[in-house]
């Protein structure tokens, strides 16, 4: 190894060993040798000194891609200690072959990536640490106040929805010593997430955007879901913030225990307090207002992003940051991929029309509160939605998508086309309510999707306003893939 690689390592290997309580494996050269410069899990993202993480999933192991991994390029890998044990002689053949490699024989590969990416943290004391989470609005939140951070400090933030127990470990690797700020989104899809993800950060400012239904399946009550987002302000001292949602219901149970300051935000927090003042609803062009007077307009539609806003302004205020930083950061936002994306674009059978795009995720507050928006839409041609279905909403499923189908009918679009087992319930309760022109379709399956696809070509006119939306595992976007033409 070159002279002053060991320097570029992330972490040294008594870090690393320490931090997850491992057991160093290697060759003797391989101990004064040992570099990482990335973490990856999945092994077709390994690139020359990667350290690789194979985690153990319902229907994968990873640890069958460590050679793979080390073909690729990986340095150091993690070894589940059962499976060392079991396959020793396996694992000392590929450190015989492969003289630049490290193994750490570990407990718990799950564990051993988030113990790791929590020391790695510690090693930058200085760094602003934000987290956002919520049940809907996370990531918009996040671009928001990354947009806005930006103005201020050299910025790491969530790159995607990696905010998970492995995708926030991942995240947080990505800092460097010159970032002042980090900027990292908390999901959850089982109980006690935040609590382990929030354990590796350990934030100092916080926001939670709402309590919600989503994931209301898996934590059963949105008293459990309150409880878990809660975690995230676990790590919070005297001198950090938790920016809190003032008109919901559990804004009382959030702020209760926080050791920081407490911040409120919504529209009804009083403009001598937030500095902000409304102006106008936009439709399709955005939400005006001003911050200490300084006008601007935030570009993605809806009430429930600018409440987004609302929070980021919030925390952007309480991190010291002034009127022009934070117009200049919303001024410069551009919608993230497939979240209330509007353009207008060439439809295959040569017409143009307006779309909204909002294909990412899907929980019943999020839906309610686009078509909501929708229904309030001054378009030129007609409204066409097509919704497909919601996620881990467990024993609640048919209620709330039987709701969504009783918003349709107060929206009054003049097509809807309702995608999944689970919408049938909603076409089912907006054909109850009086909706007569839908279509349902149960999947979509190449039938299906033809089916659609051409009904809808036939159906569409130049000017009409069409939305789309529903959870990612829909696959929405590929009906907007198949009628729109692409762009050069």
């Amino acid at each position: 190894m070159e002279k002053g690689k060991q320097s570029e390592s992330l972490m040294t290997a008594e870090e690393l060993t320490g931090a997850v309580h491992g057991t160093f494996v290697a060759l003797a050269e391989n101990i004064k040798n040992f570099s990482f410069t990335s973490v990856v899990t999945d092994s077709r993202n390994v690139t020359s000194g990667s350290l690789f993480v194979p985690l153990i999933g319902e229907f994968q192991d990873g640890h069958k891609y460590i050679p793979q991994a080390i073909e690729k390029g990986a340095t150091v890998i993690f070894v589940t200690e059962n499976i060392y044990e079991e396959n020793s002689k396996y694992y000392m053949r590929l450190l015989s072959e492969n003289h630049g490699v490290s193994f750490i024989v570990v407990k718990n590969n799950l564990y051993a990536l988030q113990d790791a990416a929590r020391a790695y943290v510690k090693k930058f004391p200085d760094l602003v640490k934000v987290a956002v989470t919520g049940s809907s609005g996370k990531t918009t939140t996040k671009e928001i106040m990354s947009s806005i951070l930006r103005q201020k400090y050299n910025l790491v933030a969530t790159e995607g929805n990696f905010n998970s127990e492995t995708g926030l470990p991942l995240s947080v690797f990505r800092i460097r010593k010159e970032h002042e700020c980090g900027l990292f989104e908390m999901g959850m899809n089982r109980e006690n997430e935040i609590g382990e993800i929030a354990r590796v950060l350990k934030p100092n400012y916080a926001i939670i955007t709402n309590i919600g239904t989503a994931h209301i399946g898996i934590l059963g009550s949105r008293e459990n879901i309150a409880s878990e987002k809660k975690k995230i302000f676990t790590y919070i001292k005297e001198n950090g913030v938790a920016v809190i949602p003032q008109e919901d219901d559990f804004a009382d149970y959030l702020a209760r225990g926080v050791k920081g300051k407490i911040v409120f935000f919504g529209k009804n927090v009083p403009q001598e307090k937030s500095g902000v003042k409304f102006i106008e609803d936009l439709g399709l062009e955005g939400t005006k207002f001003s911050v200490d007077g300084i006008e601007t307009v935030l570009k993605i539609p809806g009430s429930y992003n600018y409440l987004d806003a609302l929070a980021c302004i919030a925390l952007a205020k309480s991190l010291g940051m002034d009127a022009k930083q934070i117009t200049d950061g919303i001024k410069e936002l551009k919608a993230p991929e497939g979240r209330s994306k509007i353009e207008t674009v060439n439809v295959v059978n040569g017409r143009m029309i307006t779309l909204l795009e909002d294909c990412y995720n899907a929980n019943p507050d999020s839906m309610s509160s686009a078509i909501e928006m929708c229904a309030n839409l001054k378009v030129k041609g007609r409204k066409i939605f097509i919704l497909g279905d919601m996620f881990e909403l467990g024993k609640d499923s048919v209620t709330m998508h039987s709701k969504i189908g009783a918003d349709v009918v107060v929206a009054k679009p003049e097509l809807t086309i309702f995608v999944g087992r689970d919408m049938e319930n909603a076409a089912q309760a907006a054909r109850i309510g009086g909706l007569s022109n839908q279509k349902y379709f149960e999947n979509l399956e190449e039938n299906n999707f033809n089916e659609l696809v051409n009904f809808l070509l036939d159906y569409i006119k130049t000017g009409d306003f069409l939305f789309v939306k529903g959870s990612h595992g829909m696959h929405l976007e590929k009906i907007i893939k198949k009628i729109c033409v692409e762009e050069e």
